[in-house]
């Protein structure tokens, strides 16, 4: 039996394997989440409720957008989205680390855009833009009020 699909977060180790692999992953995984809303009629599902922080990492992974990844030490070893939990209930938060040097911080407005972009066309998500501790910007994302379906 295979491993557990697990969307990337930017918070761990670099994905591991063959990424046109991965990309396949992703796509069915996607695919997946959009049949459950498919079936309830929830947008958001109540899966991505209950699972916020890797819902939005697995919707950002779906539309190309690269994660972040850390080393042991918790240091950025890529330029990407990394998504956590918020500061407070039902929501998280999506912001934009990279390595020492790479320029994540320039063009940190730009790919929040993209990621904000990536989860309004998915539907059933809110992200708004803040700016930070330094200046550095983050999206906070909530679930919007459940379109159709049960109520959570």
């Amino acid at each position: 039996m295979g491993e557990v699909f697990e969307a990337a977060t930017g918070d761990g180790a670099p994905v591991p394997g063959d990424p046109a692999g991965r990309a396949a992953e992703v796509r069915t995984a996607f695919a997946g989440l959009m049949q459950i809303r498919r079936l309830t009629g929830a947008v958001p599902a109540e899966w991505e409720r209950n699972r916020m922080v890797q819902a939005v990492a697995l919707t950002l992974e779906a539309a190309g957008v690269p994660p972040s990844a850390v080393d042991g030490e918790g240091l950025p070893v890529a330029t990407g989205y990394r998504v956590r939990a918020g500061d407070r209930a039902g929501a998280v938060r999506v912001d934009w680390p990279g390595p020492a040097g790479s320029g994540a911080a320039r063009e940190s407005d730009a790919r929040l855009a993209e990621c904000a972009g990536a989860l309004a066309a998915a539907g059933g998500w809110e992200a708004l833009l803040y700016r930070g501790p330094k200046g550095r910007r983050y999206l906070e994302v909530e679930a919007l009020p459940q379109v159709g379906g049960g109520a959570s």
